[in-house]
């Protein structure tokens, strides 16, 4: 099935809408859906809270780790009791002959004692006390674990005096026998077993500490956050994080489809109803490509680091999009990615409230961009209505104003990447050849290279493109066309007179004019030439198109009536073919073409009169304004009648201070 252009069109848009309406779809970050700020000591802003659904009340990572630590402070060591020491010093004892008969019987019942109830390297004891350990577990060979009482373990000097208080036996005896080698310690910790178990233990602690039911009342408007109504809030904000994608999540993304489709609509509807000749490819791409830009840097900052939201200058985009189209577009979409990036941050009223009045001020502030000053007054003026803004909600939602250096850094540092504007309005314009106030002023700089040489080379068609530019601009001014485009363009629409000045009168001094050897159809063609020429020149030294239509447009299809007429008058019974003598320029379609057009044809022939006076000047305007009128020169430019008058007017005044009469001075 064949489409034509008429039906191409309309099927484009619609599919670049779906797309982009899923682009941002996709790029949103994974939300929590609870997104209310508390903290504890300070009361509850929103609306009476019930449990959703059942959760567990989480405990803190501060009350896991207590638990923990008390787990571990009083947790009961294992310990395995080596029972044949015993045996081999008794053994040593009833071997060894230089010890008395009785002595050697007290020392062998007090070792077996001893032993029985086991020797801990000093040590080791130590750690155990330091460590509030009141019990430990002990186990032979058999296996079978026991409880002991630490008081009641030895150790080698705690042995020995166990001996002199139990048995009498003198201290000097028990020395003198060297005792002290006999008694060495017969537990040690089973490293294995003691892990295991207190692993197993630590394991055992649960990650909450009851639950709340589905209904059960939380939290009302205005109540102070304790401490367990804190806990229950971070429980409910975790059960979200952990299940939310679980819960109704199709429904959820079919709400944000719906949302993100209803919000970009409204921008269709507001282009469609205000600003038709905003719609072309190459516009829809670019919103489409700031609109995606800068959600996408919401959407990174907030899986990142939702506390950072602010930072991200959504005013650029106001900016840019002023920039280069108007105030109203630039409103209207800032707002609208705005109204997106609502659908997922914390506080969306607290977002909405600081930046939508931030893009009001910064499309007020920037009427046009001309020098690199007004880009910093503006972030300045953004920062400010950051602070105000946030200062002043701080003090209705908690009653007292709050200072946080964070989040007045964060204003700044948003304010800051402002300047980058300059950047990124360099690059929109190499890419989707847009033109910017910021380069308007730099071609519009006579000392421009292009314009220094044009001024040497012509100099008699610069004053003349001089003056128009200066009637343009009064008239631009008046009428509410882009002074700036109008000015400019009206400084290089004749730059095609560079490759032969000499064949302008403007330009010609001496009296010497080489249309005068040329017939006239050919002199036509040199003359008409200066348009194509200047389009060549303007391609060569990269002007924007925009500048170039100028060139193309000021004398649209009009003919060269001069040499037209001396044609006709030298042959009166032949028919001669108009078209040799006319442009083949464009009909102007912007206000500005239309205005350079007039200024330029009234100026020009202003030149020819021999008297200046209001009704000279007059009869010319009507003359030359009405004719163009009457040839359709303005049919295709967004010009009312009223629009005309204005301009009339602004030439007959500029041209009558032009040509005012001078004092006569005495000799």
């Amino acid at each position: 099935m064949n489409f034509n252009n008429k039906q191409i069109r309309p099927l484009l848009y619609v599919a670049m809408f779906v797309v982009t309406t899923f682009l941002i779809f996709k790029i949103f970050p994974q939300r929590t859906h609870f997104d209310k700020n508390y903290e504890v000591g300070k009361p509850w802003q929103y609306e009476l809270l019930t449990a959703p659904f059942n959760f567990p009340i989480y405990k803190t990572d501060s009350e896991i780790k207590a638990e923990k630590d008390s787990i571990k402070r009083f947790f009961t060591p294992y310990y395995t009791l080596q029972s044949n020491r015993s045996r081999t010093v008794v053994g040593i004892l009833s071997a060894d002959t230089t010890i008395k008969a009785n002595n050697k019987q007290y020392l062998q019942r007090a070792i077996q004692n001893i032993y029985k109830k086991g020797v801990l390297a000093q040590s080791d004891y130590d750690d155990l006390q330091k460590s509030d350990i009141k019990t430990i577990n002990i186990s032979d060979t058999s296996n079978i674990w026991r409880k002991a009482e630490l008081k009641n373990i030895y150790t080698p000097a705690t042995a020995l005096d166990y001996i002199v208080d139990a048995y009498p036996i003198r201290r000097n005896v028990i020395d003198s026998l060297n005792i002290k080698r006999l008694i060495v310690p017969n537990l040690s910790i089973d490293k294995n077993k003691s892990d295991l178990a207190l692993d197993e233990l630590l394991k055992n602690i649960t990650s909450s500490s009851g639950m709340v039911q589905t209904g059960e009342r939380i939290i009302d408007r205005g109540e102070i956050v304790k401490y367990e109504q804190f806990k229950i809030l971070n429980s409910l904000k975790k059960e979200y994080q952990q299940h939310a994608p679980e819960r109704n999540n199709k429904l959820v993304a079919l709400a944000d489809i719906f949302m993100i489709a209803g919000l970009l609509a409204l921008f269709v509807i507001y282009v469609v109803l205000f600003r038709p000749e905003f719609i072309r490819l190459k516009n829809s791409l670019f919103i489409i490509l700031m609109i995606l830009l800068v959600t996408g840097c919401a959407s990174f900052i907030m899986n990142y680091a939702p506390n950072m939201i602010n930072i991200v200058p959504f005013t650029l985009i106001a900016i840019i999009i002023r920039i280069f189209f108007d105030s109203r577009t630039a409103l209207f979409v800032h707002n609208i990615v705005v109204l997106i990036v609502s659908l997922f941050v914390p506080s969306p009223f607290v977002f909405l409230m600081l930046h939508i009045p931030a893009g009001m001020i910064a499309v007020s502030t920037l009427k046009q961009l001309t020098h690199r000053a007004q880009l910093v007054q503006s972030a300045i003026f953004i920062f400010i209505t950051y602070a105000f803004i946030y200062s002043f909600c701080t003090i209705i939602d908690t009653g007292t104003f709050v200072f946080s250096w964070r989040l007045y850094t964060i204003f700044m540092i948003n304010s800051i990447l402002l300047l980058f504007a300059y950047i990124l309005i360099y690059i929109f314009e190499k890419i989707f050849g847009y033109l910017s106030d910021v380069t308007l002023v730099e071609l519009s700089n006579i000392n421009n290279k292009l314009l220094m040489d044009f001024s040497a080379k012509a100099p008699g068609t610069f004053q003349h493109v001089i003056q128009v530019s200066t009637l343009a601009a009064a008239i631009a001014q008046k009428i509410n066309a882009n002074t700036l485009l109008t000015r400019t363009g009206a400084l290089y629409h004749d730059i095609g007179k560079m490759k032969n000045p000499m064949c302008f009168i403007e330009n010609q001094t001496s009296g010497f004019n080489p249309l005068n050897d040329m017939s006239y159809e050919d002199a036509a063609r040199v003359i008409i030439a200066h348009v194509d020429d200047g389009v060549k020149i303007a391609e060569q030294n990269g002007l924007p198109q925009k500048i170039i239509n100028f060139i193309r447009s000021h004398h649209a299809r009009s003919t060269v009536k001069y040499f037209y007429i001396m044609e006709q008058k030298a042959h009166p019974d032949k028919e001669i073919d108009r078209s040799r003598f006319s442009y083949n320029g464009r009909l102007p379609d912007t206000k500005e073409e239309a205005i350079v057009m007039m200024a330029d044809s009234v100026e020009a022939a202003s030149r020819s009169l021999k008297e200046y006076n209001e009704t000279t000047i007059g009869e010319l305007v009507e003359n030359i304004v009405n004719s163009q009128v009457s040839e359709g020169a303005f049919k295709d430019a967004p010009l009312t009648f009223k629009h005309l008058e204005i301009a009339k007017a602004v030439l007959k005044e500029k041209l009558i201070n032009i040509y005012h009469s001078r004092i006569e001075y005495p000799k």
